[in-house]
């Protein structure tokens, strides 16, 4: 540019550099974005294509854990190996490079999503005395596959969730609104006018309480033991409110269940209204006087929690000393009540 010093022509080419640099990666990070195109990150070298993969053998695993609780959720990862000794893993925990749409997974008891990632249902009775199981396979490779059993685990920390609903917060309080400023006199010497004074700012609204915890409601508790080489808890718990039970198989030798039944967390007062200023002082001879601040609006009071749901435990004599595995927490409601009586297999 004309006049333009070396220094400022340097500056000026850096800034034009770093702003086409910025826009092409923007431009790269959109078109991901919207494409969602597996091709692209091909062609970046993000990502493999197993077609193009010469594959001599395939394996599978589950790198967290080998065996699934029900309810949980564990990532498969997938590792070939090509002609050159070179390992290549799946995207996701694996990773790799290799696409999950490139490889086949057919799966029983357990299910898989689009992204490897494994799951059991809640339910134990579904799964009970099963073993999961996967197959994979590369449809540009027919011969090449891999499969694993996947064996189910009763030692985890399950829980049960009964507690009351929250309460709702309360809303916030409208802001005052300023003052008006004061209208101009006159500083002519030989015609003074005084200016008009400002107007006061309005008060701020008060914010509304929140709302109160909902109440959870009482809980039934089954317990029996499933003997065996390793004897299991076989639970069921049920609230008034649902009237379905939900079940639980749990190992005393590492697992437990948490039942809780607290009362819903009281909902947060919402914030007074800001305090509206004073308009200033009209300007003349003399100035006007400034509008006094409004008075900012009180904060909402907080909802109180709900009360805690009664818990009531039934469990076999045999099932006695693993009780410990149970753990109840009502906090607000009456203390747990525990029954022993014969109570027959639940399933």
């Amino acid at each position: 540019m004309p006049g333009e010093s070396p220094e400022m022509k340097s500056s000026r080419l850096l800034l034009v550099f770093r702003t086409s640099i910025i826009a092409a990666c923007i431009s790269l990070t959109s078109l991901l974005a919207l494409s969602g195109c597996s091709a692209v990150e091909v062609n970046l070298g993000l990502r493999v294509s197993l077609a193009k993969v010469p594959v001599v053998s395939m394996e599978a695993s589950l790198p967290n854990n080998p065996a699934i609780a029900p309810g949980e959720k564990s990532s498969l990862v997938v590792e070939v190996t090509g002609t050159d000794g070179k390992v290549l893993a799946t995207e996701g925990k694996g990773k790799g490079k290799i696409l999950w749409k490139d490889l086949a997974v057919t799966a029983s008891v357990v299910s898989v999503s689009k992204k490897g990632v494994l799951s059991l249902p809640k339910d134990p009775r579904v799964s009970d005395g099963k073993t999961g199981h996967v197959a994979i396979t590369i449809p540009s490779h027919p011969g090449i596959h891999a499969e694993l059993d996947i064996p189910l685990r009763y030692d985890y920390k399950f829980a049960a969730s009964f507690s009351g609903a929250p309460g709702f917060p309360g809303s916030n309080g409208i802001d005052g609104s300023d003052g008006t400023i004061g209208t101009p006199g006159s500083l002519d010497p030989n015609n003074p006018t005084p200016g008009g004074n400002g107007a006061n700012g309005g008060n701020g609204a008060d914010g509304s309480d929140g709302g109160n915890g909902g109440d959870a409601q009482p809980v039934q508790v089954m317990v029996t033991l499933r003997p065996g080489a390793y004897p299991l808890l076989q639970i069921s718990v049920t609230s008034t409110a649902s009237r379905k039970a939900r079940f639980f198989l749990v190992d005393p030798q590492g697992g437990s269940l948490t039942v809780n039944a607290t009362g819903g967390a009281g909902g947060s007062g919402g914030k007074g209204g800001r305090a509206g200023r004073g308009g200033s002082g009209g300007i003349g001879s003399p100035n006007g006087s400034n509008g006094s601040d409004g008075s900012a609006g009180r904060d909402g009071r907080d909802g109180q929690p709900g009360r805690g749901g009664s818990i009531t435990v039934t469990y076999d004599p045999q099932a006695k000393p693993d009780l410990s595995a149970i753990h109840l927490n009502n906090d607000g409601g009456p203390t747990p009540v525990f029954k022993e009586q014969p109570v027959a297999r639940l399933w």
